[in-house]
């Protein structure tokens, strides 16, 4: 049984456009199709590190959060836009970070402590130090990387989203160049620009990057299968080694008892058009929140409970509520202008346990929603007055 929901509140100032969603392959059932080469037919890449399940790729990254806004960046709020540079510059006609000399000296001491954290010798820390204090020069880049990279080098991307379109079109392509006078090897993320405190940026010099810090997409288990089994557009590796859709079901059970149900109230509400988020309703105590499109486009309209109960609505909670917790959820969720959804998963008396163990018992599953509202009096006689 479906709740009638109602239309969600939009945001005053968009500033972004909407992407269409990922496309769901032409096969009946890309999970039949994965099990056998689970990366046969995908797209992406994710690879489960301690427990979680991270995107590293800077493409794939940009493709699943923008077309459905699957996940979130491990250094960010939610889109994976994190950046340990303020601002970058056109140097030779490509896009470097630039930092002032103290910026970069604050750097220096980040790498520092990081090394010796790792157990490095104080002196080769400080000759990696005084190495990277060195401005970089042409000759080098041709020692490190050789000379048949010379003429054709990939341009780093450009992280700001403001700036000249030219640029930004110019940072998506590769550059070909036959001119002696352009380095063998571009800047790129791996150099700095730093500039003289106080000064102008074209004063200063390159110099390597001393920190490597990338943003990773982080996915939570539900967006992970979802996107491994009802889309058939991603690829788990544990090890290096890609998972099978049952072997990925069975290690997220594993790790979540209660991942069943909750992958079950996640894919019905998909389904139903809705962007589900599960970072996000930690904070407002419930499982999830409820998205029309996307966070950039409207606010969140509902705030989800995820139970587990057999066909007479009995069972052991997930989240065991008294009246005093339940009233005190549905002020915190009015407060924020949201309405608590009750989600149900249904669980047939003839299912077993060892049946679980398998994503086909997501055919036998059914959910149930359920609106809870507060009852005001003034309210309900104002509506009395009016009828």
């Amino acid at each position: 049984m479906q709740a009638e929901f109602r239309a969600p509140r939009r945001r005053c100032r968009l500033r972004e456009e909407y992407v269409a969603p990922l496309p769901v392959p032409s096969t009946s059932s890309p999970a039949r199709d994965n099990v056998s080469n689970p990366s046969r037919r995908s797209r992406f890449r994710a690879d489960i590190v301690n427990g979680h399940v991270l995107v590293t790729q800077p493409d794939h990254i940009s493709d699943i959060y923008e077309q459905g806004y699957f996940g979130k960046g491990v250094l960010s709020r939610a889109r994976p836009e994190y950046d340990v540079f303020d601002r970058w510059q056109g140097h030779r006609g490509f896009r470097v970070p630039v930092v002032t000399s103290a910026r970069y000296e604050e750097l220096l001491g980040w790498a520092e402590s990081a090394l010796l954290a790792r157990g490095s010798p104080p002196e080769a820390v400080g000759q990696i130090l005084a190495g990277l204090r060195r401005p970089v020069a042409e000759d080098d880049w041709r020692r490190d990387n050789g000379a048949e990279d010379r003429g054709r080098n990939r341009v780093p991307p450009d992280p700001s989203r403001d700036g000249d379109p030219e640029d930004a079109e110019r940072s998506d392509c590769s550059w070909e160049s036959s001119d002696d006078e352009f380095p063998a090897l571009v800047p790129g993320p791996g150099l700095v620009l730093v500039a003289p405190d106080g000064g102008q940026a074209e004063a200063g010099e390159l110099r390597r990057n001393p920190l490597r810090t990338t943003e990773c997409l982080q996915l939570c288990p539900e967006e992970a299968f979802f996107l491994v089994y009802a889309l058939g557009c991603l690829s788990v590796h544990l090890r290096q080694e890609p998972l099978s859709v049952a072997r990925l079901w069975r290690h997220f059970v594993s790790l979540r008892p209660d991942f069943v149900s909750s992958y079950a109230a996640y894919q019905h509400l998909r389904a139903r058009g809705w962007v589900p988020k599960g970072g996000s309703g930690a904070k407002y105590g419930v499982d999830m929140v409820l998205y029309r499109k996307g966070p950039p486009f409207y606010h969140s309209s509902y705030s989800v409970v995820v139970e587990k109960v057999d066909e007479r609505f009995e069972g052991s909670a997930l989240r065991p509520f008294s009246w005093r917790s339940l009233a005190a959820l549905s002020r915190i969720t009015a407060a924020v202008s949201k309405e608590l959804l009750l989600c149900y998963v249904v669980r047939p008396a003839d299912l077993t346990d060892a049946q679980l163990d398998s994503p086909e018992c997501l055919s036998r599953l059914k959910v149930q929603e359920v609106l809870v509202g507060r009852w005001v009096s003034s309210k309900e006689r104002a509506d009395q007055q009016d009828i």
